[in-house]
């Protein structure tokens, strides 16, 4: 089974050109599988059934795993065993009839433009790490780039000629983000005034760099948004999601169209995006409540 799992992660790099985050969570989802497998002295696929399958997710389920956690496992799960299948490792699947249940969906904590506005005033832009936090909260909220995309940001996939940005998403699919003139302006002043004097000339191609010049990390960026979000006093939970998914909803407010936030946001599937659509008529319930002599 260890054997079919390091072909199956190697199938998901290379033919599937999954994101190496991705194949990170299926190699440990799937890792957990394989242990409870060995615990009972299973180390051959064909050993495996349906049962056995529910006997692993009961457990799962039993150590206290959220509802969300157990279908994730599910899922590699049932991947793991559909590869297996089209490798000629096993005749039948013992997944194929388990669904994965469906989960209430969590709407994103989003901020109002205001508190974008608090929290993006929160750097200090006269030093070099403050013109950095700037350039990148401010790049953040104007592409909704996820947190992964903009550490990994290199200089050459910025154009502030042409105000926009070429990013990497999930399977490592390009796309191109168009930049509003507020995010182009601090971008230029953190080259100008701050990156210089983070980096050593040619040390990294990253963007962003950390205080010893290097390339800025995600755990660095989550403590970043924490202290300014301390700083300004925003009581909501703040998570390195939170611009993104005000960036969404703060178009479609606006009246852009939901294909358009779709291409924007780098979503292969349109159903990711409809869950701002949530967000946007829960706002115009409450403006309705509010502003309406009958409601």
């Amino acid at each position: 089974m260890e054997k079919i799992l390091h072909d199956f992660l190697n199938h998901l790099a290379v033919e599937r050109g999954l994101a190496s985050n991705t194949i990170i969570s299926y190699r440990t989802d799937l890792t957990g599988y394989l242990a409870f497998c060995r615990k009972y002295n299973l180390h051959n696929i064909k050993g495996t059934n349906k049962d056995f399958i529910m006997s692993y997710l009961f457990q799962l389920q039993v150590s206290g795993k959220s509802p969300a956690t157990i279908a994730r496992h599910l899922a590699a799960v049932k991947s793991f065993y559909r590869y297996a299948v089209a490798e000629g490792n096993l005749s039948k699947d013992p997944s194929s009839d388990l669904d994965t249940p469906r989960l209430p969906q969590k709407l994103p904590r989003v901020l109002s433009v205001q508190e974008v506005d608090l929290l993006l005033n929160q750097p200090r832009p006269g030093e070099p790490a403050g013109l950095r936090d700037k350039a990148m909260l401010e790049l953040l909220y104007a592409t909704g780039i996820r947190v992964s995309e903009l550490v990994s940001l290199n200089l050459e996939q910025l154009s502030l000629q042409n105000k926009y940005i070429r990013c990497s998403g999930k399977g490592s699919k390009e796309r191109i983000v168009p930049l509003g003139d507020v995010a182009a302006r601090y971008l230029t002043e953190y080259l100008e005034r701050g990156r210089c004097k983070l980096v050593k000339p040619g040390k990294t191609p990253a963007l962003f760099v950390n205080q010893h010049g290097g390339r800025l990390t995600r755990q660095g960026f989550w403590k970043i948004i924490k202290k300014y979000a301390a700083k300004a006093k925003i009581e909501a939970r703040i998570t390195p999601h939170t611009l993104r998914h005000s960036f969404a909803t703060h178009l479609l407010e606006n009246g852009a169209d939901i294909r358009s936030v779709q291409e924007l946001l780098g979503h292969a599937d349109i159903s990711t995006t409809q869950i701002y659509t949530h967000l946007t008529r829960k706002k115009l319930r409450e403006v309705y409540d509010r502003t309406h002599p009958r409601a």
